[in-house]
């Protein structure tokens, strides 16, 4: 296959990481409005506010056999059509209930597309480039977010009702996703394996084996360690954040604006040394990063320091970018055989949305309960087993094949 065929192929499958990162941030810049039209409680609120993340575990948990069964390509139109008819319904949606369900049918979409672009991404892309070409999918993601937010910024002026078209404007580039999908070509490794995966869907194979004990605890784990940073908390609820540290509300848009940027930038800077510095250098500098940053943000709020939590907020996204943002959807991309890798990636994703999912509904709750300095020092806490995992547990994968990827 042609080089600039497979860039093609892979910026197209990455657009549903571009959906996935807008529909993740969009709703920071909508959910104050919401919970005042509404007139939501603060567990209403969290429970609205994740309800996307509770169809990505839907998502995730389906979408790898899906794929298997259908083939990558049919499955991302499916995703395509499932992000375009959340972004409508989320526009004109008339209660929080009909939210609810637009928003978890855009989940569907986002869960099923972080298990199966990633995956036709790394088994379309040669070996030597490989960590790069599927690290698009995250660089997708993250301009979806920044995007995002220069868009609330600009439609929160339009006053009252704005947060409708922050929620329906995702259904331009819904549209233009779903159209090129018919344009992608089926991954030639799900075509080889076609027939052995049918024939897993008829007959099962075990999956839950101790022959595939440790790839299934690397995906758990890494998985698990993105969301315990509270990275999509953050992201759920920078505005509201950065109001916590002392900003007025249109200066939190706009450093939540600004902020993204960087979140861009450091994937980018990801993506350069993924290939370079490998799967476990990267998380190993990222996740230095998150102890120092998410220490030094407790910290911040417990002396009223804002300026300084707003400084602490940039380091901690470029931590995420670098580290576990670009190495977690190509390392678990990675590490199974094709003949489970689709039931491989929907557990990671599976684990990872529904961490994400319990993290934002609880976010809310844990803010009006407790003090920030005491949620981001749980954060750092966390991150620092994870520092110590990935130093001591995780392997090397840059450099070897998808088929010399069977990790035992």
């Amino acid at each position: 296959m042609k080089e600039r065929n497979i860039w093609f192929l892979s910026l197209v499958a990455a657009m549903g990481g571009f959906l996935f990162g807008y529909d993740t941030a969009v709703i920071n810049g909508a959910e104050k409005e919401i919970q005042n039209v509404f007139n939501l409680s603060p567990a209403l609120h969290g429970l609205v506010m994740s309800s996307a993340l509770w169809g990505t575990v839907i998502g995730a948990l389906f979408g790898g056999r899906i794929s298997d069964r259908f083939g990558r390509k049919p499955t991302l139109i499916c995703v395509g059509a499932l992000y375009l008819l959340s972004a409508v319904w989320s526009g004109v949606a008339a209660s929080a209930t009909a939210l609810f369900i637009a928003r978890f049918i855009g989940g569907l979409g986002v869960g099923c597309s972080s298990v199966v672009a990633p995956v036709y991404i790394a088994e379309i892309s040669p070996t030597e480039k490989r960590g790069m070409m599927t690290a698009i999918f995250q660089l997708n993601v993250v301009t979806g977010m920044c995007a995002s937010q220069f868009i609330n910024m600009a439609i929160a002026k339009s006053g009252a009702g704005a947060w409708r078209w922050m929620l329906g404007a995702e259904s331009v580039p819904a549209f233009l996703f779903f159209a090129l999908c018919f344009f992608l070509i089926e991954s030639p490794r799900w075509l080889t394996e076609k027939d052995k995966l049918l024939n897993q869907i008829k007959k099962p194979v075990a999956f839950w084996t101790s022959a595939n004990r440790k790839p299934i605890f690397i995906a758990i784990a890494v998985a698990l360690f993105n969301q315990l940073s509270g990275v999509n908390a953050i992201l759920y609820y920078m505005p509201r954040i950065y109001e916590m540290a002392g900003f007025a509300a249109s200066t939190s848009m706009t450093l939540s604006a600004m902020t993204n940027v960087f979140f861009t930038v450091g994937t980018l800077v990801g993506m350069v040394l993924i290939d370079k510095l490998g799967r476990k250098g990267l998380l190993i500098v990222g996740g230095s990063g998150y102890v120092f940053s998410l220490f030094a943000l407790a910290l911040s709020f417990h002396f009223g320091q804002g300026w300084a939590a707003s400084v602490c907020l940039v380091l901690f996204l470029l931590s995420h970018a670098i580290g576990q943002g670009t190495v977690i959807w190509v390392l678990i991309a990675e590490i199974f055989p094709t003949a489970v890798r689709g039931q491989g990636q929907s557990v990671g994703a599976f684990t990872h949305w529904t961490m994400s999912a319990i993290i934002t509904l609880v976010f809310p709750i844990a803010v009006d309960k407790t003090i920030p300095e005491v949620i981001f020092g749980v954060f750092g806490a966390f991150m620092i087993l994870h520092l110590l995992w990935a130093i001591f547990c995780v392997p090397e994968t840059k450099g070897k094949s998808l088929e010399e990827l069977s990790i035992r």
